[in-house]
């Protein structure tokens, strides 16, 4: 499985620096740990609170910015054979929630960063914590797992 990675970063912040390198292994981890075998393509934007807001609101009603948004491919899979990569989606992560998320939690920058990231990459792939209890735990079982071999700890234990 290869990926192929669009990133645009049009908000930045000196306490949260991600490479692109990064990203991609992030990203890759995921979609191996879930059996993803074909070639994939994924757009990944770093945003500001108006843009966050701005779409989270057009796209699920909610009037406020949000830490990740997934935005799935819509090809249908008749046509995603005629395709070199499979175009799994969009991500739009918001970089200062993801930075007062991650203060509030008494995480790291990168830690949430990473969280978010894996969060967003099994949205596009079709999980969803918000359709029921078992959908949720099978998500964050996922979530820890993945970050377990990215080498981080469970983030939904309760911080001291």
């Amino acid at each position: 499985m290869k990926l192929s990675l669009s990133l645009q970063q049009n908000f930045q912040a000196p306490e949260l620096v991600v490479k692109r390198a990064y990203i991609k292994k992030v990203v890759e981890t995921a979609l191996r740990h879930i059996g993803t075998q074909s070639d994939c393509e994924v757009g990944i934007a770093c945003v500001d609170h108006d843009e966050s807001h701005k779409l989270n609101l057009e796209y699920r009603g909610k009037d406020k910015p949000t830490n990740v948004l997934s935005f799935p491919s819509e090809l249908p899979d008749e046509m995603a054979k005629f395709l070199d990569a499979f175009p799994i989606g969009d991500l739009v992560i918001c970089i200062p929630v993801v930075l007062r998320e991650a203060e509030e939690q008494a995480k790291l920058p990168l830690t949430h960063f990473t969280h978010m990231l894996v969060h967003g990459t099994l949205h596009l792939m079709g999980y969803d914590h918000e359709t029921s209890d078992e959908d949720a735990e099978e998500m964050e079982a996922l979530e820890i797992e993945i970050l377990a071999k990215l080498g981080f700890e469970n983030p939904y234990l309760e911080q001291n």
